[in-house]
């Protein structure tokens, strides 16, 4: 009986040895992957983020171009930028208030 003991421990261990460099080969696997998979995912983002960069640097002339028209306007026209400044005040503050409305109704009938 001791014999047959003795196998069977030396069998596991075999196992549980081979299972265990097998799983070390999986981890080895993993990181691979997972390490090309974060390259490939930060290249894109530099990809995009260099897009809109360009996009933006190419965009901003015009930008610049009409923000000055905008302000030679707000200068020439000083009630009616006053009025459009409390006209979009007055929405933004009405959207608002309607958002927290609707967060803070019930939603269920029973609770009526």
């Amino acid at each position: 009986m001791a014999l047959f003991s003795t196998l069977s421990d030396i069998d596991l261990e075999k196992q549980v040895a081979a299972l265990s460099r097998e799983l070390a080969a999986l981890r080895k696997a993993v990181s691979r992957r997972g390490g090309s998979y974060y390259e490939d995912g930060r290249e894109a983002a530099s990809d995009y983020y260099s897009d809109i960069a360009e996009r933006f640097s190419n965009a901003l002339p015009a930008i610049r171009r009409q923000g000055r028209v905008v302000e030679k306007t707000a200068r020439d026209h000083p009630a009616t930028a006053a009025a459009v400044g409390l006209v979009v005040v007055g929405l933004i503050a009405s959207l608002l208030l309607s958002r927290q409305q609707k967060t803070s109704r019930p939603t269920s009938r029973s609770a009526r």
